[in-house]
This record gives structure tokens, C-alpha cells and sequence, in this order.
């Protein structure tokens, strides 16, 4: 036990430290290459009222009001991402699954999309977009949830296949809204945003989506246990006290916030769910009190070096996110399943 400790304190603290290394790099390339020793200094600037030459402002607004919130934006959303699909993955007793199977990130893109295109909920004012996906994610949640379950209860595998099916319906619809779009240009707009993409990201989405994935992340690692006991199955869930149904469906609803916040804030991001938790149980094994500690670091070097590469790669072009992580993820994914056959067993 204390080797395990050890192991995955170890893990934590590399982690972190890979974790500062890729958000300094995130800050320093781009269409303007900036010093790494000057973006530390407006950092330091930022963070403790210094000041700056008038001379060096231009080199601080993008370090701090342009790519710092984008890099805090990429880290969130990568952990926020890999504890949903870590999960979702107990809930379904599938390695195969994440909150995209479940339809759940396809109900959310409904909703953003119709505020994009078409103004809906616009009396909200800025919190429209986030309103709107978390409902599209709620109305699938809830979709999926009661077309899943039968008189017995909620049987995983019918789960994944509703969710499945309902994922390519909402998918459907979000392409009839981009085609009934009134203006072209919103069009391609939001085709690019669906793919994934951080380049909306502020100061305002910082603090949105740190304080979901914060308060998702610590009650995530509080219910570690009972996602144990519920990823061996209902049986052992019953024997230890948990209603399974009724712990599925809170899970279910919480999964339903943090992914609508993170699509209203970047879009579609594939993968990311699907492979960080795999990834961790190699390294830490199955176990959720482990998987949870390590795995939303591991997601967020992940999602900033993809960001990264999304805005480098070809200049001054910018790709979707989303391919990246799937060029990534794909291959991964294979190789994973190929090397290990059993992956949700504490």
C-alpha cells in the first residue's frame, strides 16, 4: 500500500511538473513567438503587481490576456473531460465508453449550436451558450436514461447502445441547424467550434469552467468507492449498501453540467474521455481513488499540447482541436486494446 502511495505521489509531482513545462510552452509559441524568460515575466508581473516598460505591453497582452486564459481553458477542459470519462466508464462497466458513446456531448452541441445560429436564449445574455449546452446535455441525459431502462434496471450494455444511437440523432439535428442556417459564415463558424476549439477562451471561461470541474473533480474522488463498487457490477454495489440505480442516475446528472459547460466553452473534443483513463490505469492501476488523482493531470497536458499543436502546426491556420486529439487518440486507443484485455477491474 505504501509503495502504491509512493508510486502515485510520484506520478502526481511528474505530472505537475510536465504540466507547467507544456503551459509555459503554450505561452511562449505561436503566430508570435514570445521569450520564455519575458513571459515569465509578465506572469510574475501579473500575479504580483509588478510593472512593465511601455515598450514590452504589446508582448504582455498576448502572454496574459490572450494565451493565458486559452492555456488555463485547455488544462480545465482536459481534466474536466478525462474525470467524466472515468466516470461515465464506471457507470457502464465499459472502457469503451465516454460522455460522446453516451450522447450526452452530442445533446450539448444541439443546444450551443441553436444559440450560435440562431439567437436561442439570447435574454440570457453571456450565460446563453452555457445554458443552452447544459440543457442539450440534460434533455439527452435524460433521453438516453429513460429509453435504457428496463423493468429490471439500467443494464449497461443496452445503455451504450441507446446512447449510441441517440448520439448520431442529435448529430443529425445539429447538422439540419447548420444547414437551415440563415448566415454562411456562422455556418462554417460553428462547423470549426463543433470540431473543438479553444480559440473563444477567456478569462470568463476560466473561472466557468474551473469552478464545475473543481466541484466535479472533488466529489468524483469523495464517491471513488462507490464508483468501485458499481464498476464490478450491481451485485457488489447492493452488498455494500449503494443504490446502484439511484447512484447511476445522480452520476448521470452531474456528468450532464460538466460536459455541458465544457462544450459551450470549446465544442466537441473527442478522445480525451476515452484514452486518459486508460492511460492511468496502466500506470496506476483500476483502482478510483488512484485513477481520479492522476488522471485529470494527465488530461490536461494532453489538451494543451494538442491546443498547441492545433495553432502551430500550420501557420496561420488554425486545425480543430478535436482532429488532433483523434489522430492522437486513435492509434492510442488501438494499441491500448491490443496490449491489455482487461482494464475496469480494481
Amino acid at each position: 500500500m505504501r509503495l502504491r502511495r509512493l508510486h502515485v505521489t510520484a506520478l502526481l509531482t511528474a505530472g505537475t511538473v510536465v504540466l507547467a513545462g507544456v503551459g509555459v510552452l503554450g505561452l511562449v509559441v505561436g503566430s508570435v513567438p514570445i521569450p520564455a524568460g519575458d513571459a515569465l515575466h509578465y506572469l510574475w508581473a501579473e500575479v504580483s503587481g509588478g510593472r512593465i516598460a511601455a515598450s514590452e505591453l504589446p508582448g504582455y497582452r498576448i502572454v496574459v490576456e490572450s494565451r493565458l486564459p486559452r492555456v488555463l481553458t485547455a488544462m480545465l477542459v482536459g481534466a474536466g473531460l478525462s474525470v467524466v470519462g472515468v466516470v461515465v466508464q464506471a457507470i457502464v462497466r465499459n472502457a469503451l465508453a465516454d460522455p460522446y458513446v453516451l450522447g450526452i456531448s452530442s445533446g450539448a452541441s444541439v443546444g450551443a449550436t441553436a444559440v450560435v445560429l440562431f439567437g436561442a436564449l439570447s435574454g440570457l445574455g453571456v450565460y446563453a451558450l452555457p445554458s443552452a449546452a447544459f440543457l442539450g446535455a440534460l434533455v439527452a441525459t435524460v433521453v438516453v436514461f429513460a429509453l435504457a431502462r428496463t423493468p429490471s434496471g439500467l443494464e449497461p450494455l443496452r445503455l451504450v447502445l441507446t446512447g449510441t444511437a441517440l448520439g448520431y440523432g442529435f448529430s443529425a439535428v445539429t447538422t439540419v441547424l447548420v444547414f437551415l442556417a440563415p448566415a454562411g459564415d456562422a455556418a462554417r463558424n460553428v462547423m470549426f467550434w463543433l470540431l473543438g476549439s479553444l480559440a473563444a477562451a477567456t478569462w470568463q471561461s476560466v473561472w466557468l469552467v474551473g469552478v464545475v470541474v473543481s466541484i466535479a473533480t472533488v466529489l468524483a474522488l469523495c464517491t471513488a468507492r462507490h464508483l468501485n463498487a458499481l464498476s464490478m457490477g450491481d451485485d457488489v454495489s447492493a452488498s455494500v449498501g449503494i443504490d446502484a440505480g439511484r447512484f447511476r442516475l445522480l452520476l448521470f446528472a452531474g456528468t450532464a453540467v460538466v460536459v455541458g459547460v465544457i462544450v459551450s466553452v470549446c465544442g466537441a473534443i473527442g478522445f480525451v474521455g476515452l484514452i486518459m483513463p486508460h492511460v492511468t490505469r496502466l500506470l496506476v492501476g483500476a483502482d478510483h481513488r488512484r485513477v481520479l488523482l492522476v488522471c485529470p493531470v494527465l488530461g490536461a497536458v494532453f489538451v494543451v499540447v494538442a491546443d498547441t499543436l492545433s495553432r502551430t502546426t500550420v501557420p496561420p491556420y488554425e486545425l480543430p482541436i478535436g482532429a488532433i486529439t483523434a489522430a492522437v487518440g486513435v492509434p492510442a486507443f488501438v494499441l491500448l486494446m491490443r496490449r491489455r484485455r482487461r482494464v475496469m477491474a480494481p
